[in-house]
């Protein structure tokens, strides 16, 4: 190693190996790209929810003195009040099933990366994950872990489903067929020995779980996960979390990929809970929710939208080239262009606003909620759209969109000076070349 090395470049050295392994780890992978098979049911089923529950309270509302549209909306909460059953059946289906839906993606997933029949293990997953998460309760199926509630046991199921399936490919415990049998008929009958040693397994250990403690599988493992998942469900612990990975960031990881699937579980499975609530007819009281991940990446990672306004009133002229090239993408949350091109990356100038940004913002998101200055989250918005529509659609509430400008504008004040130091750097550098 050089004498000369400067510390990030030392460090870089230490983090980057640990950084891509981690980038690339294949379960983590096929977690994060296995749930995005259930976001289009639970944004679609958000939108039932929405039209079940119009923006209006009841008790404050006075015929006598509403205007045209405050009526349409009484008219419209009285008809959801009356039919709420029938409007909140498509809600139900759809992320009321987000467990089981991720329970087929994510084998789905991590079966096609280890060139297994995926198709196959997804629906090995989803046979297994019902056999254990849905349990018979006076001859009723009980949905109670079939939606987020679930989603770590589908995460655990899933994996350990292809696993086993791998690991008995590896055996080369199969039939062979000759080549004039059809492919399916082939597939079929693999699959046999796979179901049942998965079957066996998961399903035997739920059995001793129920013997020895009383509990089913789910709720054994989810009574597990509780004290791990209260590190990353507090506001501590998740900044803790937001933080190394924009601290990845610094170094050209991608820390968003790394620690998105522990970040986006927490919020879905408490929105989730939250839109219980509301579903019930009661108000959303779990902080920790998606929203709280959204601003953790509002603008991208470190929060870099206000620096984008900043470089596009800055006097150089590749500055304000880059930021008119970064305005959209940054209102979407995404910042790659700023992060590799100004570069944010080993820029121990920019690294300090990078890194305190998020936090200020999930402090101040935290406590705004708790004081009701903004609604909770209770819907689970589209991911990659414009910030100001998540703020709105997450509550149905434009106090939120407000929040989160104001947000944005802070956050112009936490870069600026540290903008103008390095932009002199650049004009200074200029100077020299010329």
């Amino acid at each position: 190693m050089k004498k000369n090395d400067t510390f990030l470049e030392k460090l870089d050295r230490v983090l980057s190996p640990i950084g891509n392994k981690l980038g690339n780890q294949i379960h983590l992978k096929a977690i994060s790209t296995g749930m995005m098979f259930g976001l289009p049911f639970i944004v679609v089923g958000s939108l039932f929810l929405i039209f079940a529950n119009p923006p209006i309270n009841l008790d404050l509302y006075n015929p006598e003195t509403a205007n045209f549209f405050v009526r349409f909306l009484a008219s419209w909460k009285e008809f959801s009040v009356t039919n709420y059953d029938l409007l909140t059946a498509p809600y139900n289906m759809t992320m009321g099933i987000f467990g089981l839906i991720c329970a087929f993606g994510i084998a789905y997933s991590l079966a096609r990366d280890y060139q297994l029949n995926a198709a196959m293990n997804g629906m090995m997953s989803v046979s297994i994950f019902m056999l254990v998460a849905a349990n018979s309760v006076e001859g009723q199926i009980s949905t109670e872990f079939l939606g987020t509630n679930g989603l770590f046991v589908a995460i655990i199921i899933g994996l350990i489903v292809v696993e086993v399936t791998r690991m008995i490919d590896r055996l080369n415990w199969k039939i062979t067929m000759p080549d004039s049998v059809p492919t399916a008929v082939t597939a079929f009958v693999n699959s046999l020995l796979p179901l049942l040693f998965n079957i066996i397994l998961i399903y035997g250990a739920n059995l001793i779980i129920i013997a020895l403690t009383g509990s089913t599988f789910p709720e054994f493992i989810m009574s597990i996960l509780t004290p791990a998942l209260g590190f990353a469900g507090n506001l501590w612990g998740f900044i803790a979390i937001v933080t190394f990975g924009n601290f990845l960031w610094l170094f050209g990881i991608n820390g968003s990929s790394i620690i998105f699937p522990i970040l986006f579980s927490i919020g879905i499975a408490n929105t989730g809970i939250n839109s219980e609530l509301v579903a019930n007819g009661q108000q959303p009281d779990v902080a920790m929710n998606l929203q709280m991940f959204r601003i953790s990446v509002l603008g991208g990672a470190g929060g870099t939208l206000g620096l984008i306004i900043l470089m596009m009133r800055s006097k150089l002229t590749h500055l304000k080239t880059l930021s008119k090239i970064s305005i959209v993408p940054g209102i979407c949350g995404i910042n790659e262009p700023i992060i590799f091109g100004l570069p944010i990356v080993f820029n121990p100038i920019l690294a300090i606003p990078f890194l305190i940004t998020p936090i200020i913002n999930l402090v101040l998101t935290y406590y705004a909620q708790l004081s009701g200055i903004i609604s909770m989250g209770y819907i689970i918005d589209p991911s990659f759209t414009p910030f100001f529509a998540q703020a709105y659609l997450a509550t149905m509430d434009f106090r939120n969109i407000l929040f989160y400008c104001g947000l944005i504008i802070l956050s112009i004040f936490i870069y600026y000076p540290f903008f103008k130091i390095y932009e002199r750097g650049l004009s200074r550098e200029e100077v020299l070349q010329s």
